[in-house]
């Protein structure tokens, strides 16, 4: 067999695994959505953010599906879920674990609620950021520090963060380094009326979730070799020059003309060019499609950028939103 013989072959098996997976998570999709109605937007978001290995900040009022939604995706995917729910009086211990003594057995090690494969943290907002920042080695290092010991996490780790929008009391600020470890930040918002008469009827408080007969659609093992496989998406070179361009515009608007760039205080890290680069690699292979193109990068910048743009005291005044800033990026950054 020739080299053009042999490249040929390789080309099937990929177009192959691009179909299987896309298959698999329109499956995915379908399961959840016997359980959560509507919020399709969202639920792409989390799959996407679960084929490239990040976290996901989901920002909603309460009572809309946020928990039930990554519970329901941790039960089809056969994957241990954890909980944890942030109070003021959190304790960095109780998210991590302790080391503890006692008579007869001497030092040993308590784990906490971050060993699970899925963890859902509820309300994060709720904590000081001494707690908050519990989470940062997990997400980062996928791996914990108990005492003197280091414990890797399960695989895959998958976090999922919300913070309820219009309560400010009792709340804290996220620290910008931890809302830069999440690839995407979703809004949860509320569904339509012809979505809602539906939930009336299948709702979590007239049912079991048991009752829903929700199939493992996946394994942990499927998401491993999913995460390992987006990486093989080709990204051509205009498409990473324009990846980091979109970012440029971030941090210096007046070189592209962006009229909101006024409002800007910090633009992207380097965080988001990464997340930008490998969340449009999930796109294209859930959309069946074996190369980024600009569209691509275009439906995941939003959730790419929301939360790493930061805004001056003058676009906070004027309750600037940085949707608008992103829009206006999108349109004025050219595809090289």
């Amino acid at each position: 067999m020739n080299n053009a013989e042999n490249k040929e072959v390789r080309d099937v098996e990929f177009e192959e695994k691009i179909k299987f997976y896309q298959d698999k998570f329109r499956e995915v999709k379908s399961e959840i959505a016997k359980i959560v109605i509507g919020q399709e937007e969202v639920v792409n978001g989390l799959v996407e953010t679960l084929i490239s290995n990040g976290h996901a900040l989901v920002e909603g009022i309460p009572g809309i599906g946020k928990t039930l939604l990554v519970r329901t995706l941790a039960r089809i995917t056969g994957c241990i879920f954890g909980r944890i729910q942030f109070t003021p009086d959190l304790l960095p211990t109780d998210i991590i674990g302790i080391t503890t003594y006692e008579e007869g057995k001497g030092f040993f090690t308590v784990k906490g609620p971050i060993f699970a494969n899925f963890i859902l943290a509820d309300e994060i907002n709720r904590s000081p950021p001494k707690v908050q920042s519990a989470l940062l080695e997990s997400m980062q290092e996928k791996q914990a520090t108990i005492g003197k010991e280091t414990f890797k996490l399960p695989t895959p780790f998958f976090v999922m963060a919300t913070q309820n929008p219009i309560e400010l009391l009792g709340t804290y600020k996220l620290p910008e380094a931890q809302i830069d470890r999440f690839l995407y930040k979703l809004m949860m918002t509320y569904p339509e009326p012809e979505d809602e008469i539906k939930i009336l009827k299948t709702n979590i408080t007239l049912y079991k979730f048991e009752d829903y007969d929700l199939r493992s659609v996946l394994t942990p093992d499927d998401i491993m070799r999913a995460q390992d496989f987006v990486k093989k998406i080709y990204l051509d070179k205009k498409i990473e020059n324009y990846i980091i361009n979109i970012v440029e515009a971030t941090r210096k608007p007046e070189k592209y003309d962006i009229k909101m760039g006024k409002y800007i205080d910090y633009g992207g890290s380097p965080r988001s060019s990464i997340a930008l680069y490998i969340a449009s690699k999930a796109h294209a292979l859930l959309n069946g499609r074996g190369q980024v193109t600009a569209h691509d990068v275009k439906k995941v910048a939003y959730n790419c950028l929301r939360h790493r743009i930061l805004l001056n005291f003058e676009g906070e005044a004027e309750e600037i939103k940085t949707e608008g800033i992103i829009k206006e990026i999108l349109e004025k950054v050219p595809i090289i």
